[in-house]
């Protein structure tokens, strides 16, 4: 008996979940049908998979469309973006379809779970990178330290997506997009939470690339991370609610963080306000705008920037606002944007992956745990390189945990219906297992 797949978004960070798909579509017994807004760039990826695949035009307005495909379906894996997973897990529950995505639980989809529970119907959240592969990681670490008995104190992990060294040449910033541009901008853009020796800490979003904490990654040198928003709703899920110390952050190349802190004071990175701007206004204007008069005349805009944010005109931090080109003649392009537009679509050309680069992927979790009387602490790192552009790290650690749970899924291996992320042995397990077996995906540890 076929079972049916149904893959809706087949972008930048679909390209190993795909690959994934069609190698195990003929001994699986699956039908994959690709439903994306442009499906002409799939042509060559399917032209030998006819058999058991196929591309059709998507767009996320023709509900109708969705309803259909997704009655058509046994299986909806979702790569869209994550606000539209809402209306696909809906339309999942009622036509009793499971539904599996690489994205967060949001408030909406929680409220789903008695309805999926009692529809028979699986809805898989958060089984890509970060989320995804941190729970999964992290809960076998956790578990193997409480099989030994000891009880853990802290808990930190971090996950970034970022350059592998030689990607690094001439850019000072150490980075370029492997994921959604706009989510990179709008980074952090809330307060983060976390304990820190049984004490709440709050880092509020003008302070967030203020605060950071420096790591190191066996064969890949350091690296300084900043907290994710809430730490604290991990607690309950990996079942820590009475640890002192639990924090999640992100990763960045040392430098990244106060460079990017010097946009947020400049106000660059919000996204509430249009300003009215024609797209023939250049940067230098557009940077200009946001500083008062000059205190004395004739103080070159660099110059007066770095006064305003109390930086040395000669600074790392100031070096890499200029490579961006902020104080260039260039025009901003987007008329009535907000900064954060604006922002955006810079970096789109000044971070863009090109067909040479390899992105790096670095995961690290920090454990410390009590054990015959001592403190013991564990560190569990990853780090994946990318093939290339396109078979980027990026979409290997988000595609293939998702690719290898729908196998289990397809297969009926998961018993358990409603909202789920993996944190269970029996779906973590052999996830890990087959990334490190079958394409050399897998942690180190190093304990002291």
């Amino acid at each position: 008996m076929t079972t049916r797949l149904l893959l809706l978004g087949a972008g930048r960070s679909a390209s190993s979940l795909l690959q994934y798909l069609l190698r195990h579509a003929p001994t699986e017994k699956w039908f994959l049908t690709v439903a994306d807004v442009s499906p002409a760039h799939l042509a060559p990826v399917l032209a030998a998979h006819s058999e058991y695949a196929r591309a059709v035009p998507f767009s996320t307005d023709d509900e109708a469309l969705l309803e259909e495909m997704v009655e058509q379906a046994d299986i909806v894996i979702s790569m869209l973006p994550a606000p539209l997973h809402p209306l696909v897990a809906r339309a999942c529950v009622r036509h009793g379809r499971h539904l599996a995505t690489a994205s967060y639980v949001s408030p909406e989809i929680r409220a789903l779970h008695d309805d999926a529970t009692a529809a028979g119907v699986t809805l898989l959240m958060e089984c890509g990178l970060d989320p995804g592969l941190d729970h999964m990681s992290a809960m076998r670490a956790i578990e193997h330290i409480r099989a030994r008995g000891g009880v853990i104190t802290s808990f930190k992990s971090y996950c970034g997506g970022l350059l592998a060294p030689a990607a690094e040449e001439n850019n000072p910033w150490k980075y370029k997009f492997t994921w959604n541009p706009r989510n990179v901008v709008l980074a952090g853009q809330s307060t983060a939470k976390y304990l820190e020796n049984g004490h709440l800490r709050f880092i509020p979003y003008q302070q967030l690339f203020a605060r950071t904490e420096r790591l190191a990654v066996p064969g890949y040198g350091e690296f300084e991370g900043y907290a994710n928003r809430d730490s604290l709703s991990y607690r309950a899920p990996y079942g820590l609610a009475h640890i002192p110390t639990i924090l999640r952050g992100t990763l960045r190349r040392p430098g990244y963080c106060a460079a990017w802190h010097a946009l947020v004071r400049l106000g660059l990175t919000d996204d509430s306000v249009n300003l009215d701007n024609p797209e023939t206004m250049t940067w230098a204007e557009l940077v200009a705008a946001y500083l008062p008069v000059p205190p004395l005349p004739g103080l070159d805009l660099p110059t007066r920037l770095a006064t305003y944010l109390g930086l040395e005109p000669e600074s790392e931090e100031m070096g890499r606002l200029n490579w961006l080109g902020l104080f260039s003649n260039r025009p901003v392009g987007h008329a009535r944007a907000t900064p954060a537009q604006l922002l955006e679509r810079l970096l789109s050309e000044k971070w863009q992956l090109q067909p040479h680069d390899h992105d790096l992927i670095v995961m690290q979790h920090l454990f410390e745990f009590e054990l015959g009387g001592t403190t013991h602490r564990l560190t569990s790192s990853l780090a994946v390189v990318g093939d290339d552009a396109t078979h980027t790290g990026m979409a290997k650690t988000v595609g293939l945990p998702l690719g290898m749970a729908v196998r289990r899924l397809a297969r009926g291996e998961m018993g358990q219906r409603g909202v789920l992320i993996p944190v269970g042995a029996d779906l973590y397990e052999p996830i890990l297992n087959e990334l490190a077996v079958e394409y050399g995906i897998r942690f180190t540890e190093e304990e002291r």
